[in-house]
């Protein structure tokens, strides 16, 4: 990598870091909000999750700051995650499997979106990408299963 900071790449990390962010928000919520008999599961799995989704921030923040950036604060992180909004029905545990697999969704993108912007210009930025578009795709995965039991029931 040259020593000029890449913008681009820079702005897809701090994008990928304010959605982490937000998820742990939304998990932590979830993971204390939700009521109900069939919902120890899904709490336990968010709880997990949580501490994992913390640890892609921090790698994600290291980061930006290797290659030029700066870590922006809370006040300049953007909120999307509608579908992952603590519910009103606190027993509602498909909604909250469905909301997990959208922030899932959503990070996997924004990954392969960083994978691509950095392809041929920072390859550690594109390894790290990967390693953490991994794990996101495993989660995904592991609440796909949850949504599928979860729907029977």
């Amino acid at each position: 990598m040259n020593e000029e900071p890449n913008q681009e790449i820079i702005e897809n990390l701090k994008v990928a870091y304010a959605m982490e962010l937000e998820t742990v928000q939304n998990y932590i919520a979830a993971s204390v909000n939700l009521d109900g008999v069939r919902c120890e599961v899904i709490k336990k799995s968010l709880e997990v999750d949580i501490a994992e989704e913390l640890g892609h921030a921090q790698t994600l923040a290291n980061r930006i700051k290797t290659i030029g950036g700066t870590v922006p604060g809370s006040f300049d992180l953007a909120r999307k995650q509608k579908s992952l909004q603590p519910l009103a029905d606190t027993t509602d545990i498909v909604g909250v499997i469905k909301g997990v697999i959208d922030a899932e969704n959503g990070a996997i993108a924004q990954y392969n979106k960083i994978i691509q912007v950095s392809d041929g210009i920072d390859y550690v930025t594109q390894d790290m990408a990967i390693t953490l578009l991994a794990g996101e795709e495993e989660h995904r995965r592991e609440f796909i299963g949850f949504l599928k039991e979860y729907e029977k029931s």
